[in-house]
C-alpha cells in the first residue's frame, strides 16, 4: 500500500519526527490491520511513517521555520496530533485479538445404582447337612445313639425376587428353588453293623431382605422358610455279611427356618454378582424306615444346613439414577 512507502528522510526530517513522534498513535492498529505487520515493521516505525508522510506533504519545517515557533509549525503540530487522536481510538479495538470461543465443559454427573426392580438369576456353591440319629426303641421310646455325620456336596439353582429401594435402604423378597448332591454317612457306635447315610437331594428357600446400599455394593441380611428334601438309608456296614446292602430307606420333606446375609456388587447397569451365607433350621423329627413297605424301626434324626454360595442375578427396572 502507499502508505508504507518509505520516503528518504533527510537528517533535517529525522530530527523533527523525533520530536513529534509522541504525538502520534499511541496504540499501532494499522500494524494489525494492514501490511505493515507483514512487512515487520514496529510500532516505532509505524509512526516514523505516518510523521515522515506528514512532513512530506508539508514540506522541510526546519527550513521554513525561524527560530522561536511559527504559525505553520502550530499547524503542522496540530495536525500530527490529531491524527494521532484520530487514530487512536480504533487502534485500541483493532489491536485487541478476538477472544476465543470456549465451550462451557458439561455438568458434572454422578451416577446412583438404584437396586429397585425385579430380578431373576442363577447360584451354585458348596452345602453341608449336619445330622445326628437316634434308634427309638419300639417299645419305650428311648433314644440309643447312633452317631452323627456330615453329607456334603454341591449345589446349584436360581432365584426370583423384587427390591424396591429407599434412600440408601433396601428391601425385598426372594424365592430360590436349588438342587443338590449332598451325601454323608456314619457307622453306628451302638449298633456295629449298622451304617447311617443322609442325602440331600434339593431344597428352597421363600425369604425377605433387607439392606443397606452404597452405590452399586449392597450388604444385606435375609431370613424365611427353608424346604429340603432328603433320603436316608440304612445300609449293612463293611465287614459284615451282605455289606453295602441297604435294609431300610425313607423320604422326607422337612420344612425349617433359615437366615442368612450377603454382599451383592452391580457392575452393570442391569448385572449383580454376590455371595451369600445361608443357615438351615431343620430341628429333629422322627423318620420311620421301611423295606419293600415293611416297617424296619424308627429313627430320630436332627438336622441342620449350611450353604456358601455365588449368586449372578439380571435385573429389570431403573438401573441408574442421574444426581448433577
Amino acid at each position: 500500500m502507499e502508505l508504507f512507502q518509505v520516503p528518504k528522510i533527510s537528517k533535517k526530517r529525522i530530527t523533527f519526527i523525533k520530536l513529534y513522534v509522541p504525538y502520534l498513535p499511541r496504540d499501532c492498529c494499522i500494524s494489525e490491520t494492514d501490511s505493515a505487520s507483514r512487512l515487520g515493521y514496529g510500532c516505532l516505525g509505524i509512526k516514523f511513517i505516518w510523521a515522515s508522510r506528514l512532513i512530506g506533504r508539508f514540506g522541510d519545517l526546519k527550513k521554513r521555520t525561524l527560530p522561536g515557533e511559527t504559525a505553520m509549525n502550530k499547524i503542522l503540530i496540530g495536525a500530527i496530533g490529531a491524527v494521532a487522536l484520530g487514530l487512536s481510538a480504533p487502534a485500541s479495538a483493532a489491536d485487541m485479538a478476538a477472544r476465543p470461543y470456549t465451550k462451557a465443559p458439561p455438568p458434572m454427573v454422578a451416577t446412583i445404582y438404584d437396586w429397585s426392580g425385579f430380578y431373576i438369576g442363577i447360584n451354585g456353591g458348596w452345602g453341608s447337612s449336619r445330622n445326628c440319629w437316634d434308634f427309638v426303641t419300639p417299645v419305650t421310646g428311648t433314644l440309643i445313639d447312633d452317631g452323627c455325620h456330615n453329607a456334603t456336596g454341591g449345589t446349584v439353582g436360581g432365584q426370583v425376587g423384587y427390591r424396591w429401594q429407599s434412600a440408601n435402604w433396601v428391601f425385598g423378597v426372594e424365592g430360590q428353588g436349588n438342587w443338590a448332591d449332598f451325601s454323608g454317612r456314619n457307622i453306628s457306635p451302638t449298633a456295629p453293623d449298622q451304617q447311617n447315610r443322609t442325602r440331600v437331594d434339593a431344597f428352597g428357600l421363600i425369604t425377605g431382605q433387607v439392606g443397606y446400599a452404597w452405590n452399586n455394593v449392597l450388604v444385606y441380611v435375609k431370613g424365611g422358610g427353608a424346604v429340603v428334601d432328603d433320603r436316608y438309608d440304612l445300609i449293612v456296614a463293611p465287614g459284615f455279611v451282605g455289606a453295602g446292602t441297604t435294609f431300610g430307606s425313607a423320604n422326607g420333606t422337612r420344612w425349617g427356618g433359615t437366615v442368612g446375609a450377603g454382599v451383592e456388587f452391580g457392575f452393570a447397569p442391569n448385572w449383580s454378582v454376590g455371595f451369600e451365607y445361608d443357615h438351615i433350621f431343620l430341628g429333629t423329627r422322627n423318620v420311620d424306615f421301611t423295606l419293600g413297605g415293611a416297617f424296619v424301626q424308627t429313627e430320630r434324626v436332627s438336622q441342620d444346613v449350611d450353604l456358601a454360595l455365588v449368586r449372578l442375578n439380571y435385573r429389570w427396572g431403573g438401573p441408574a439414577i442421574a444426581r448433577y
